[in-house]
C-alpha cells in the first residue's frame, strides 16, 4: 500500500509553498524521516521528510510548482513498486503571500480550476474594495492570473492622483533586456520582503527619531570580561548586541506602547518581550525572534543570537523562529552604515537601528576628547507611539548602554 506524502502545515498565515527541489528521485529507496523534497515558503525553506520507509514510486508535483497545504506531493510504496509517472499537478504562478486564503482539500493528480472572471478580485482585494467603496470595473484588469485584481492593485489604484483629462498616451513598449543584462525571477522570500516593507509604508504613520551613544563604557566592559565570560559560558562570546537587547528590554517595560501593536480599533499591550534580531542570509534579510527575551541574561541572549546567525547562513531557519516578535533591532553597522531609517516589521510598532562605531571629537567636561560613538535610530508608528514616548525610550536605551551597571541594577 502506498503512503501519501502531503504538504505539512507551514505556520501562521502561510497557506502555499513552491516545490524548490526534489532531494530524492523516482525509484529511490527512502528511510523513514529521510528528507524527500524542499519547499520554499514566503519566509524560509522547509524540508519534507518521509513518514514511512519504502520506494519513491510517484512524484505528483514537479519542481517549480506552487502547492497548497495538504496537497499530495508524492507516494511511497512499501513494497518497492514504481508506478508510471502520473500527469503532474498543474503549475500556477505564485500567489500574493499576504493574501489570506483557506487551503483547498487534498487532491492527487491534475487540479482543475474554474475559468477566472475578467477583473474578478481575489479575496483579500475584494475585502479592500468593499471597505474603500470603489468598484472592480474602475480598477480594471489586475496583475493576477487571468487579469484578476490583487490587493496590490487596489492599493495602487487608491494611491493614484485624481485623473486629469488628457490625450491617451501611447502604449509603453515592453522593456527589452540589453545584451549584458540578466533577468532572474524573484524568490518567494524576496517578494514577501518587498510586499511587507511596502505594506509598512502604506499602513503605518512611520517616523524616525535619532540619538547617539558613547560606546566607551561598553567597550571597556567587553575588553575586561570577554575572556572570563567566554570561559564561564562555554564558548559563548560577549558582544555588544546583548547589551543593546537588555537596554531595550528595560526601556520597553517603562514605555509599553513601544512594545504594543494595533489590532483594528484596539491597542494590544504585551507583558513580555519577544525580540526580533535582523539577520542577513544568502536569500535576504530575515528576523528571527528571541522569545521571552526580558527573562534572559547576557549569556542567553548572546547564545541565541549566535545560533540564529549560523542557521540563517546555513539555511536552517524554521517558520516558528520568525513569528511572534514584539520589537526588533537591526544592526546596519556591521555593513558600515553610519546612519539609516529602519522600516517597521508589521505588526510591531517600533524598530531600533544600530550603526557603525566611529571615533568622533566630543565635548566632555569642558574638554574635547575622542570617543567611539554610534548613531541610534528608532522608527516608530506615530498612531500608537507619541513623539515624547519615542524620544524618552531612545534616551533610556542610550543611558543603559553608556552605563551598563544600570542594566544589572534594573535602573
Amino acid at each position: 500500500m502506498a503512503t501519501e506524502i502531503v504538504v505539512p502545515t507551514l505556520g501562521e498565515s502561510v497557506t502555499t509553498a513552491t516545490v524548490a527541489r526534489w532531494i530524492k528521485q523516482l525509484g529511490d529507496t527512502v528511510a523513514a524521516d529521510e528528507p524527500l523534497v524542499e519547499l520554499e515558503t514566503d519566509k524560509v525553506t522547509v524540508e519534507v521528510n518521509a513518514t514511512a520507509a519504502g520506494v519513491l514510486s510517484s512524484i505528483v508535483v514537479p519542481e517549480g510548482t506552487e502547492v497548497d497545504v495538504g496537497a499530495v506531493l508524492c507516494l511511497i510504496d512499501a513494497a518497492g513498486a514504481v508506478a508510471a509517472p502520473s500527469k503532474p499537478v498543474e503549475a500556477r504562478p505564485a500567489a500574493n503571500p499576504l493574501a489570506g486564503v483557506n487551503p483547498p482539500p487534498r487532491q492527487l493528480g491534475p487540479v482543475s480550476r474554474p475559468a477566472a472572471v475578467p477583473h474578478a478580485p481575489l479575496p483579500a482585494a475584494a475585502k479592500m474594495i468593499a471597505e474603500s467603496a470603489v468598484s472592480a470595473d474602475a480598477i480594471g484588469a489586475g496583475t493576477g492570473k487571468d487579469g484578476r485584481i490583487t490587493k496590490g492593485d487596489v492599493i495602487d489604484f487608491l494611491n493614484r492622483p485624481a485623473p486629469v483629462a488628457a490625450p491617451a498616451p501611447a502604449a509603453k513598449a515592453p522593456r527589452q533586456d540589453q545584451p549584458r543584462e540578466e533577468r532572474v525571477k524573484m524568490t518567494r522570500l524576496r517578494r514577501t520582503i518587498a510586499l511587507r516593507l511596502k505594506e509598512a509604508q502604506n499602513n503605518a504613520a512611520m517616523l524616525t527619531t535619532f540619538n547617539e551613544v558613547d560606546m566607551t563604557a561598553i567597550m571597556a566592559l567587553r575588553t575586561e570580561y570577554r575572556d572570563a565570560f567566554e570561559k564561564k559560558h562555554k564558548g559563548v562570546r560577549l558582544g555588544f548586541m546583548s547589551v543593546f537587547v537588555r537596554a531595550c528590554c528595560v526601556a520597553l517595560k517603562e514605555f509599553p506602547a513601544v512594545n504594543a501593536e494595533i489590532d483594528g480599533d484596539d491597542v494590544v499591550y504585551k507583558n513580555f518581550v519577544n525580540m526580533g534580531i535582523a539577520v542577513g542570509g544568502p536569500s535576504g534579510l530575515v528576523v528571527p525572534v528571541i522569545r521571552d527575551c526580558d527573562q534572559l541574561g547576557f549569556a542567553g541572549i548572546e547564545s541565541a543570537i549566535s545560533n540564529y546567525g549560523k542557521r540563517a547562513r546555513d539555511g536552517g531557519m524554521k517558520l516558528d523562529d520568525l513569528t511572534g516578535g514584539t520589537f526588533s533591532i537591526t544592526n546596519g553597522g556591521v555593513y558600515g552604515s553610519l546612519m539609516s531609517t529602519p522600516i517597521l516589521n508589521p505588526p510591531q510598532s517600533a524598530i531600533l537601528g544600530m550603526h557603525k562605531i566611529q571615533d568622533r571629537p566630543m565635548a566632555i567636561a569642558g574638554k574635547v576628547e575622542i570617543r567611539p560613538m554610534m548613531y541610534l535610530a528608532l522608527s516608530y508608528d506615530h498612531r500608537i507611539v507619541d513623539g515624547k514616548e519615542a524620544v524618552s525610550f531612545l534616551v533610556r536605551v542610550k543611558e543603559g548602554v553608556e552605563d551598563p551597571r544600570r542594566l544589572l541594577l534594573d535602573l
